[in-house]
């Protein structure tokens, strides 16, 4: 567990470090992590230098009246679906005007998944610029605090990657 910890501290030092030398401001718009990702990031000293905005919508309506997601996405695709994920990030980035935008939208449990959307199951988008990479994620634990740390570890890499 404690290898775990320092990787995902590691991790962060490393993105904090990378966007500061390339100077890109980075904001995030979070559902089921629910503020995870944003205070992983703020807890890295010098963090404000590539922070700049991180959104908690939880609910649909918050989605739906912050993101401007349109509440028609929701209704046929659901809160959990690639298209709910892209409409956050797309008007994430054009609330933040940050370089690089992460949306996370997921099942982290231990109850509400059905067959169709289990639990575990996660899309995070990245948008820099005008590329945009939305990805699915389906983590095996039960567990909503392991389903968490999953989403937020697999958010930093991504973010890392699109960064280089």
């Amino acid at each position: 567990m404690f290898y775990v910890i320092k990787q995902l501290f590691n991790l962060m030092k490393t993105l904090v470090r990378l966007l500061t030398k390339k100077k890109l401001k980075l904001s995030v718009a979070e559902s089921c992590t629910g503020g995870m990702l944003a205070s992983s990031i703020t807890s890295i000293s010098g963090a404000s230098k590539i922070f700049n905005l991180g959104l908690v919508t939880y609910s649909n309506q918050a989605k739906i009246r912050i993101l401007r997601v349109n509440k028609n996405i929701i209704k046929k695709y659901g809160a959990v679906s690639h298209q709910c994920c892209l409409a956050m990030v797309n008007n994430l980035s054009k609330i933040s005007k940050a370089n690089i935008n992460v949306s996370i939208t997921g099942i982290a449990g231990p109850k509400g998944g059905t067959k169709q959307k289990p639990v575990g199951l996660v899309y995070i988008g990245v948008k820099k610029g005008k590329k945009i990479q939305i990805i699915k994620c389906l983590f095996k634990s039960k567990k909503r605090s392991s389903i968490q740390k999953a989403t937020v570890k697999k958010a930093l890499d991504l973010v890392l990657r699109i960064s280089k």
